[in-house]
């Protein structure tokens, strides 16, 4: 496995509508190995392919760390050609952020439930009903599939708040404790 370094703000992958995979093979298993791996090495709990460069339908999650106490564990999984097919209850504000906008975090509302239709890492298709931070991780990275990014959901105010650290990432000089592709 490897660790693969992350596209950051204002990459124009990030605003691209991800392809369809087309294959399940061993290259694509690799690929989610090294998904995790760089997820994990970055402290998130999402990663999507379009952060590593690739305009993919594929994203990975490890929300379990999000759980509340007594809340079922979801578990690793990785998401391909996912479809959300619902979305249900209130529109729940909380804080997101990105590991392609490193260190910008800012509320989002986003519906509390959603039902989600994907085939996993072992090639089985599934269809699954989720609330709390799962739902929200879950559409999170699959805005990054839909070329979007949680800083689209800010007011114009909350965007004009966040210019000069976006600025920073844009140009490269954001420190960040893995490895980014800065735009140049």
């Amino acid at each position: 496995m490897a660790v693969l370094p992350i596209v950051t703000y204002n990459d124009s992958v990030l605003r691209e509508k991800a392809a369809v995979i087309k294959h399940l093979d061993d290259e694509l298993k690799a690929l989610i190995d090294d998904m995790f791996e760089t997820m994990y090495n970055s402290d998130g709990v999402g990663l999507a392919a379009p952060q590593i460069g690739k305009s993919i339908r594929l994203f990975v999650i490890d929300g379990d760390v999000m759980m509340e106490e007594g809340e079922e564990p979801f578990g690793p999984t990785a998401f391909i050609n996912p479809s959300i097919m619902s979305k249900t209850g209130k529109n729940i504000p909380m804080d997101e952020g990105c590991l392609s906008i490193p260190e910008v975090r800012d509320k989002v509302f986003r519906p509390e439930t959603i039902r989600v239709k994907f085939t996993d890492q072992h090639f089985v298709e599934r269809e699954e009903e989720v609330g709390s931070w799962i739902a929200r991780i879950i559409q999170h990275e699959y805005d990054h599939l839909e070329g979007v990014l949680f800083i689209d959901y800010l007011s114009a105010f909350r965007k004009r708040m966040h210019k000069k650290d976006l600025e920073e990432i844009e140009s490269g000089n954001r420190e960040v404790s893995y490895p980014v592709v800065s735009k140049s």
